[in-house]
């Protein structure tokens, strides 16, 4: 029987699924490493019973099992040939929980900051803090023995383990827990396969040589952050081999294992009481890399919580990523590395900052730092996001040169730091490199990165030595290869010289008494992989050449635009981590949908098809059916992975090939249809809700089909402007952008916007010019939208100046601007320079409130309680707080913004009856509970006018543009 018909044996015996497509084993032949190998299949199970089946099934057929949560593994522990299984779903449950005792049992797939979520209340929480927290999942935080930048304080995974329990590779569940060492021997008795892995350990490590050995070849004790192989050295604690304590737990050699030596199914931690809320942060500056590790040995001395790195290449990395350029704040002048040191008191915020200033004192006594802010309450948060952003940064880097996760795991004793990174800075000059250095230098552990091109058979060579000669230097320290993100591929093979060649022989024989039929996770920590064979990319290859519609040459293409994803997984994170990113993904919780796999699967066909129109493939349109443009992505990736614009130019090329279905046109060309229906508004209305007629356009029969307005806008305009000729306009001229939306449907908004600027001092003036083109964009008709951006930037580009900018009611519309605008445009020097000038309403609102123009005085005193809702292109292109800022110029308006994600609608997305489902569930993630849990008298403001139906769709609430709201608040 093939393996095909078996695997649909399987499938049909599970309560999961078992998927084996193409799309789903080349989302899953990658994570967040260098590595791609392609799976056999993939399983998403339900239940133990499923993943007992699914390693029964492995074992019958000699393939491989390999573990998976969220897939953020930095060393390839997540990728390989056989059955990936991920957990990351269905295996979300929090068990149980004992405030008592501070325990909490949580299944393999909870994320760590939901889980803090789930303690804060009771005063509690997990230490372990990595920089993918707000995704990151306790199975794999288990299986890597996370640390984080809370280590030095907290400790790390390891430290917490009480018991876990699991599936050994024979498909019979165990737990491992603290026991006596009677209870111990008691194990090794019977015929079990966990009887004979108690017995082979005990034999193991009762021996004098190999105690002995392990001793004297196991980095130093005194590095608390070490995972490399199997924490043997750990047991030797006990009094069975030599050691002090009467208890052991082999639950702690399973962490750090990597899946390898059994299958995780429920895990129990314990927790600690919240740290102190008094903090401050101290924002050391240096000029060089030295420096600041010297000044590390200075600052450990003192009670810190927090002890991390930033160079300058991540610093640079954040000024042209929008969401991260906020949170740089703090820079003074052009450092080559900061340190952020926090202290925080239980007692009073004075005792914190009497902390910082002695800190500050003992830095500067030591001539440590050009410069040393002190930091407080939201700040640090930010600063914080700014450090956990730092890998997805890396991937914004421009180019083939990429930052290697090679050798970025190294970990030593907190003396031996500043001349272990002193060597290793002279080995990379040898090497003609300048590495990156981040993270968690209070912890004697710092990523370093040389920056490679893999593409090159020169760059694949260095990517090996410098591997090699870095091995060697941990090794002169006693150092941990591996500090926190484990061996993996990347470093397994370096294992034998690391710990020596008994104790690797060693580990291999425990490998065989857990799995003997070897099926868990192949080819890592052990009998590793070639840590330079199956990469992504392949040295030497001839990089295809992709033409596209779009420019995409601030990527340097569009193939290195998808490249750019690392596969850090920031698309993962859930609503409570706030953002919008990514909404599909938050309502399916599943891997297709994310932006991750999008940019995974274009790169992955737009490198290996074959076929002459490389966009022309089933799977790409499976995997980005689901994205809602929302442009989330775009901001909130930290490597600016712009998705969008991948979907509107795989949209266009897809088409071109398969043919524009009937529904697209309609869509696309709504602004041209419009305009004739207009022409008799009532009749249209009337026909295009008859359900015969949204059957036939395919659209849900749920929705109601938005009504034109009885007259457009741009006719109102031109009926009423003359009123005002003779008006001064203290406050200049304005160019008010008429879109499509505000033109056929929202004509009221647009009449309260003239009104409001006319009243406040400004001459508004519409000219004649085509529509944003943003339904030709969404719909992949993009020679239409390239020629609307060619005569709208040749219009506009005459007189639009900062004198007289270009406003727009309509986000989606007014930022094409400022976006698609760039890439379609052939006048780019115009564009760009136009684009300058081109503002929403509500940022020009906030500029002319800054500049004076525009006063609280101009609104009445009345009371008003407002809720903003963004819409999505806001967030990611523009700002919210531009809206915040206008909706409170009247006194006695109060204004608070939701976190609310993506409303669901996204244009034409929400009334397609196969994306209406969807659609809602987008809206309940976070937008439509908030909103039914709004008191009716407060007012909902929401710029988008999709955002507005979907409100009323999905809550019975009707929303207001902020314009109108404001135009309200007018003496």
């Amino acid at each position: 029987m093939s393996i095909s018909h078996k695997l649909s044996h399987l499938s049909q015996s599970l309560e999961g699924e078992l998927l084996y497509d193409d799309l789903h084993k080349i989302l899953y032949a990658t994570d967040a490493s260098a590595y791609r190998i392609t799976p056999t299949a993939v399983a998403i199970p339900k239940s133990v019973d499923d993943i007992v089946k699914i390693i029964r099934f492995a074992a019958e057929n000699k393939i491989s099992v390999t573990p998976r949560t969220a897939g953020t593994s930095l060393a390839g522990q997540t990728v390989g040939e056989g059955i990936i299984v991920d957990v990351s779903k269905h295996f979300t449950k929090i068990v149980s929980f004992d405030k008592e005792n501070k325990t909490i049992t949580v299944q393999p797939g909870v994320i760590r900051d939901e889980l803090n979520l789930y303690l804060k209340p009771h005063g509690l929480f997990f230490g372990p803090n990595t920089s993918t927290s707000n995704r990151c999942m306790v199975g794999g935080m288990v299986g890597n023995n996370s640390s984080g930048t809370t280590s030095i304080r907290y400790g790390v995974t390891r430290d917490k383990i009480v018991e876990i329990k699991a599936i050994l590779s024979d498909g019979s569940a165990v737990a491992f827990r603290e026991m006596s060492s009677a209870a111990f021997i008691e194990k090794t008795k019977g015929d079990s396969l966990e009887s004979s892995i108690y017995k082979t350990i005990h034999e193991e490590l009762s021996d004098k040589d190999h105690q002995i050995e392990i001793i004297k070849e196991f980095p130093k004790p005194e590095i608390h952050r070490r995972n490399t192989g199997y924490a043997v050295d750990l047991l030797l604690n006990s009094d069975l081999f030599g050691g002090t304590e009467n208890t052991i737990n082999l639950g702690k050699l399973l962490c750090g294992s990597e899946g390898t030596l059994a299958f995780t199914t429920e895990i129990t931690l314990k927790v600690d009481d919240l740290p102190p809320t008094n903090n401050v942060m101290v924002m050391a500056h240096f000029h060089t890399i030295q420096e600041s590790l010297e000044a590390v040995v200075t600052a450990m001395r003192h009670h810190l919580y927090t002890c991390e790195m930033m160079d300058d290449t991540i610093l640079d990395c954040t000024k042209t990523n929008r969401e991260q350029a906020k949170n740089r704040f703090f820079i003074q002048g052009e450092p080559k590395a900061v340190i952020m040191l926090e202290v925080a008191s239980h007692i009073s915020m004075e005792d914190a900052e009497r902390q910082a200033d002695a800190l500050i004192a003992d830095l500067q006594k030591n001539n440590h730092g050009y410069a040393l802010p002190k930091i407080f309450g939201a700040d640090i948060d930010k600063v914080n996001e700014l450090r956990k952003a730092g890998l997805g940064l890396l991937g914004s880097i421009v180019g083939d040169n990429k930052a290697a996760d090679s050798i970025e795991d190294t970990a030593v004793e907190l003396s031996d730091l500043p001349n272990y990174i002193a060597e290793f800075s002279a080995m990379m000059e040898r090497h003609g490199q300048s590495a990156i250095y981040y993270a968690h230098a209070g912890a004697g552990e710092l990523h370093l990165r040389p920056v490679l091109n893999l593409k090159t058979k020169e760059g694949l060579h260095q990517f090996r030595n410098i591997a090699t000669e870095v091995a060697v230097l941990v090794k002169k320290y006693r150092g941990s290869l591996s500090g926190e993100h484990g061996d993996g591929i990347v470093r397994g093979e370096f294992l034998p010289f690391m710990i020596g060649d008994k104790n690797y022989e060693l580990l291999k024989r425990i490998k065989k008494a857990f799995d003997p039929n070897t099926i868990l996770n192949v080819g890592k920590i052990v009998n590793a992989s070639k840590m330079d064979e199956n990469l992504r990319v392949e040295a030497g290859r001839v990089e295809p050449d992709i033409a596209t519609i779009q420019d995409f040459s601030d990527s340097l293409g569009i193939l290195r635009a998808a490249e750019k994803c690392n596969g850090s997984g920031d698309c993962r994170k859930l609503p409570s981590a706030g953002g919008s990113m990514c909404p599909s993904y938050r309502a399916t919780r599943n891997e297709k949908d994310t932006t991750r796999a999008r940019a995974n699967a274009l790169r992955e066909y737009l490198t290996h098809s074959e076929k002459v129109n490389k966009f022309d493939e089933e799977e790409l349109y499976k995997v980005f059916e689901l994205c809602v443009s929302c442009k989330a992505c775009a901001s909130e990736c930290p490597s600016n992975v712009d998705v969008a614009a991948l979907k509107s130019e795989f949209l266009y090329q897809y088409q071109k090939a398969n043919g524009f279905s009937w529904r697209n046109k309609i869509f696309a060309f709504n602004s041209k249809l419009n305009g004739l229906g207009s022409i008799t508004p009532k009749f249209t209305n009337f026909m295009i809700n008859l359900p015969f007629v949204k059957k036939s356009m395919g659209i849900a029969s749920q929705r109601e089909v938005p009504l034109l307005a009885p007259r457009t806008f741009r006719k109102w305009y031109e009926k009423n402007w003359n009123q005002e000729a003779s008006a001064t306009f203290v406050n200049g001229k304005v160019c008010l952008f008429c879109d499509e939306f505000t033109n056929f449907y929202d004509v009221s908004v647009g009449i309260d916007a003239y009104e409001l600027l006319t009243a406040l001092g400004y001459e508004v003036i519409l000219v004649d010019h085509e529509e944003s083109g943003r339904a030709f964009i969404s719909k992949g008709f993009l020679e239409e939208a390239k020629a609307i951006a060619n005569t709208n930037v040749s219009i506009f580009s005459d007189y639009i100046t900062a004198d007289c900018p270009l406003i727009g009611i309509e986000p989606s519309a007014i930022l094409t601007f400022r976006d698609e605008y760039i890439r379609l445009a052939d006048d780019k020097e115009n564009a760009e320079k136009l684009a300058e000038n081109v503002f929403t309403i509500e940022e020009f609102f906030k500029n002319e409130i800054t500049k004076g123009k525009i006063s609280s005085d101009q609104f009445s005193d009345k009371v008003k309680t407002i809720k903003i809702h963004g819409h999505c292109h806001q967030k990611s292109l523009s700002s919210i707080e531009a809206t915040f800022a206008m909706l409170n110029l009247p006194k006695n308006n109060s204004v608070t913004i939701y976190n609310s994600g993506c409303c669901g609608m996204a244009g034409s997305f929400g009334y397609e009856k196969e994306h209406y489902e969807i659609s809602m569930q987008m809206g309940e993630d976070t937008l439509f509970p908030k909103i039914r849990a709004t008191d009716a008298a407060v007012a909902i403001a929401a710029a988008g006018t999709s955002c507005r139906h979907q409100i009323f769709d999905g809550t019975n609430r009707k929303a207001l543009h902020p314009v109108t709201i404001l135009r309200d608040c007018l003496k």
